[in-house]
């Protein structure tokens, strides 16, 4: 979806997809990082986090992973968009299953190591928690029927927020 928004103004981009439904930060450092760091990219997105916070990873194991990640991302001198964890606490599947309060603190917890992951490496920074927040109280049609997982139209809305720093970056 943001490579479609991309296109019109960089048509000669190539995507390289590593993402993988259900991935973990561990998940992405032994399976989608080595493949990255072999493809040598100019520009890397990432949105990783909210599996760790569903599979009660500890935080701390999260922030490692996460600078595992993208250090030698850093050092391949490539571009990087780091999109923080959406409020999914706000999601109708979440607020059937646990705590809301709970759900919501460590989606906090955790967006603030990546918050502090992206100001240690010059990452820009995409605010889909602050989105997430604004839009999904008041938008149900932003998640698919299982109620948990964004909707055509969430990805598209998070693809549009994602926008501007990706094109900065470009």
């Amino acid at each position: 979806r943001l490579v479609a928004k991309l296109r019109p103004s960089f048509p000669g981009l190539k995507l390289l997809n590593l993402g993988e439904s259900g991935a973990t930060t561990s998940g992405l450092l032994a399976a989608q990082l080595p493949r990255a760091l072999r493809a040598r990219p100019r520009l890397v997105t990432i949105g990783i986090g909210i599996n760790d916070v569903g599979l009660q990873i500890p935080d701390d194991a999260f922030a490692v992973n996460l600078e595992e990640i993208v250090v030698p991302l850093r050092e391949l001198g490539t571009a990087i968009a780091i999109a923080n964890i959406p409020d999914v606490a706000l999601s109708p599947a979440v607020s059937r299953l646990v705590p809301q309060a709970m759900y919501e603190r460590r989606i906090e917890l955790f967006n603030e190591h990546v918050t502090a992951t992206a100001a240690r490496h010059g990452l820009s920074l995409v605010d889909l928690y602050a989105l997430s927040r604004e839009a999904l109280p008041a938008r149900p049609e932003l998640f698919c029927p299982d109620g948990f997982h964004p909707s055509a139209l969430g990805y598209d809305v998070w693809a549009e927020r994602m926008l501007p720093a990706v094109i900065a970056l470009l």
